[in-house]
């Protein structure tokens, strides 16, 4: 079997971000307990881990807004690893022990697990042993001029900013001042190199967390947004690519109309690419950044696909999104491209909501798999099984649902009316053949039926979980990405049964 594409047989899938995995530390992480979910994952037949962007996050912890499209979520390094290689003793990540098992309080996590891993990189050199700086250098060699510098630097910039974002700095470091930057990067060469190094043991650690998933035949799906922050060592070092000025004032913002969801449409503020540089220069700079995710992930998910095709671009001083315009991009040119250098198209198109035929032109033009979400298509009453494509991705929900338990019943803050509400049961229940007692099962079954190479659920879905475990409400920015699994959860019963589930449905390994 191939594991670096998209299924060619029928498979199941779970969407499970690395912070939501179990662990001692406060957080998922990339060690054993990332290994162990693979295990349960062969034992359960399951064929494909789903997971968020895994770059370093900023306020408000979204993994959709990195500081960087390049680099990795310190948080996501494993401890133990750390203990073990001897950078660190088990005592001094004791503070980490202390934290929450089931969800994560990042406000506490974070300057703890900060720490320790800082403690970590800064005795790299008098600890590490000679083969793992041997390593550690043909990493630097590898991915210094592209982006490890100079997110290195960034990161020291924002920290002498009170972390502002980079428009707002002292003008020398806004303008990268070459002088200025010199001088920053030799009065900061420990960090510089500390910053490095926990860059070296998140990949050296990914790296072995692939490697043993392929090995037992599962493939790793991750995701990546179309749109950079501005505030990211990306935009900073690279804004020639972007609409923004040498300031790094945008001339226009990243959204999308307005809907019957949001009569102001939504306004996302992300600076928007300047495609013809892209263009001009064979696309290189997204060349890279798709090399780098697919070297991470097997397949990956590219966020508001629609935006290869024309995207909605709204001027940087409206208010909302509804004086935007539909624009063109370069959308054939660019996967075109991206398919010569790679070979093949390892990404899935995240291509909810209104698609226009242009859009599903690009997409089916490039044999590119889309998207269905079951808990928007049963709330449609035209929509038939049938009509989901096999080159396709079938969820029961995704990341910014609720869960189907939570859908199904409608939680404290839902959109929907009662009578809507009570709708959409009424035709999950004729739909699925289920109850409402087993209707998250139901629609997983209902997944699995369907024609698509791949059905994915979420891990709330196969644990039956209600609002409570949903990690994401679109447009708000407290208490998300906080949810946890815990060991207890995934015990002997519940993976028994998902190994059923994924065996009568004729997707298991």
């Amino acid at each position: 079997m191939n594991i670096n594409s998209f299924p060619a047989k029928k498979r199941a899938g779970v969407s499970l971000h690395i912070t939501s995995l179990p662990g001692p530390f406060g957080i998922g992480e990339l060690g054993e307990n990332a290994l162990r979910f693979v295990d349960k994952l062969a034992a359960m037949g399951i064929g494909v881990w789903q997971f968020l962007p895994t770059g370093p996050t900023a306020y408000g912890d979204s993994p959709y807004q990195p500081l960087s499209t390049f680099a990795g979520n310190e948080n996501l390094i494993d401890i133990q690893n750390l203990i073990e290689l001897g950078l660190i003793e088990a005592s001094e990540a004791s503070v980490l022990r202390e934290l929450p098992h089931d969800f994560v309080d990042y406000g506490a996590l974070i300057p703890a697990k900060r720490a320790v891993v800082s403690l970590a990189a800064g005795r790299f050199e008098e600890r590490a042993t000679a083969d793992l700086k041997a390593d550690y250098d043909r990493f630097v060699d590898t991915h210094d001029a592209n982006w490890l510098n100079d997110y290195a630097i960034f990161r020291i910039l924002k920290a002498q900013h009170n972390e502002r974002p980079w428009p707002e700095w002292d003008r020398p470091y806004v303008y990268r001042e070459e002088a200025a930057l010199n001088e920053v990067a030799a009065a900061n060469a420990a960090r510089i190199e500390a910053i490095k190094v926990t860059q070296f043991l998140f990949f050296r650690q990914w790296t072995a967390m692939k490697a043993y998933a392929n090995e037992h035949r599962i493939r790793l799906f991750g995701d990546m947004p179309i749109y950079i922050a501005l505030d990211s060592s990306d935009a900073w070092a690279n804004r020639e690519m972007l609409r923004v000025d040498e300031a790094g004032r945008p001339e226009a913002v990243a959204g999308v109309p307005p809907d019957y969801f949001s009569e102001d449409g939504q306004l996302w503020g992300n600076p928007l690419y300047d495609w013809q540089k892209h263009a001009d220069n064979g696309f290189s700079w997204w060349i890279d950044r798709v090399t780098a995710t697919a070297e991470l992930a097997d397949i990956v998910r590219i966020d508001h696909f629609r935006g290869f095709e024309s995207y909605w671009a709204v001027p940087a001083d409206s208010p909302t999104a509804r004086d935007g315009a539909w624009e063109p991009c370069v959308g054939d040119e660019f996967l075109t491209a991206l398919k010569g250098s790679l070979g093949s198209l390892p990404i899935v198109a995240e291509d909810l909501g209104v698609i226009t035929p242009e859009v599903e032109a690009l997409r089916d033009g490039h044999n590119i798999p889309g998207m269905r979400v079951l808990q928007f298509d049963v709330a449609d009453p035209e929509f038939r099984m049938e009509d989901i494509s096999e080159h396709s991705v079938c969820y029961t929900g995704t990341h910014d649902n609720d869960t189907t338990l939570g859908w199904f019943r409608g939680s404290p803050g839902d959109i929907r009316s009662p009578e809507e509400i009570r709708r959409t049961q009424e035709m999950a229940l004729a739909i699925t053949g289920g109850t409402p007692e087993t209707i998250a099962t139901d629609m997983i079954r209902l997944a699995f039926s369907a024609r698509s190479q791949l059905a994915v659920a979420p891990m709330q879905d196969y644990l039956g979980l209600g609002s409570e475990a949903r990690i994401n409400v679109p447009g708000t920015s407290k208490d998300n990405w906080r949810w946890r699994v815990t060991d207890a959860q995934l015990g002997p019963e519940v993976c028994d049964n998902v190994a059923k589930l994924v065996t009568a449905s004729g997707r298991s390994l």
